[in-house]
């Protein structure tokens, strides 16, 4: 027998060394901690638009990569090959809330930590993590923060609508301001002091003042 024949003798025993009732239960408990790390991820969104679809994403990329250790686990010829095939794949797709990349991080690890066989690792560990996620994700500061959008016409209507506005909120912090002729824009984010806006009707309708526009900021409407 060559070294040929043996290589390949090992190679076909080592392919099935994993058993059907060992893929089918990583596969659905990989399902079952994919649908969790969804639920959480739905219930501690926090952005403008939520996407379905991410969440799709979660549940699947748990599955899929539970199989994939699975197979590299069960053969080291087909590991080598499939580390230089996902060598080549490149993800595009930009991640615009930080928090995500934990949540995809999460499926990764549970779907490794499922496959390698530690079944109270991952189960325990994702629910966890989902209370530390709930806990901190959905709490919320003392103060909602806003921005002020106001247009004025000069200079001394800027200062008026500026004291007006300084004894109507708790705090105010100019972040930009531009000015052209006969125009001077300011963004500002406040603390109101009540949930009362109606300040915002008698700001806009001082003399000098053009428009005020009040706007709930959670980091995800300004550039």
């Amino acid at each position: 027998m060559t070294f040929s024949d043996i290589f390949k003798s090992n190679f076909l025993e080592n392919v099935t060394a994993v058993t059907v009732l060992d893929m089918v239960l990583t596969l659905v408990l990989a399902f079952g901690i994919g649908i969790f790390i969804f639920l959480i991820y739905k219930k501690t969104y926090k952005g403008v638009m939520y996407s379905s679809s991410f969440g799709v994403t979660l549940v699947a990329l748990t599955m899929i990569t539970s199989q994939v250790i699975l197979a590299v686990t069960s053969n080291v010829v087909l590991s080598l090959g499939m580390v230089g095939a996902l060598s080549i794949v490149r993800f595009r797709t930009a991640i615009k809330e930080p928090l995500d990349i934990a949540f995809l991080f999460w499926s990764i690890a549970a779907g490794i930590i499922l496959a390698a066989g530690m079944i109270p690792l991952a189960v325990v560990g994702s629910v966890i993590i989902g209370v530390i996620l709930l806990i901190f994700a959905n709490k919320r500061p003392h103060k909602d923060p806003y921005i002020i959008v106001l247009s004025c016409a000069d200079h001394q209507s800027e200062t008026e609508a500026m004291k007006f506005l300084n004894e109507k909120v708790e705090r105010c912090v100019v972040k930009s301001k531009s000015a052209q002729s006969g125009l001077v824009e300011l963004n500002m984010e406040v603390r109101l002091k009540d949930s009362d806006t109606d300040f915002i009707n008698a700001l806009s309708a001082m003399d000098g003042v053009n428009s005020a526009v009040l706007v709930s900021y959670n980091g995800d409407y300004m550039g």
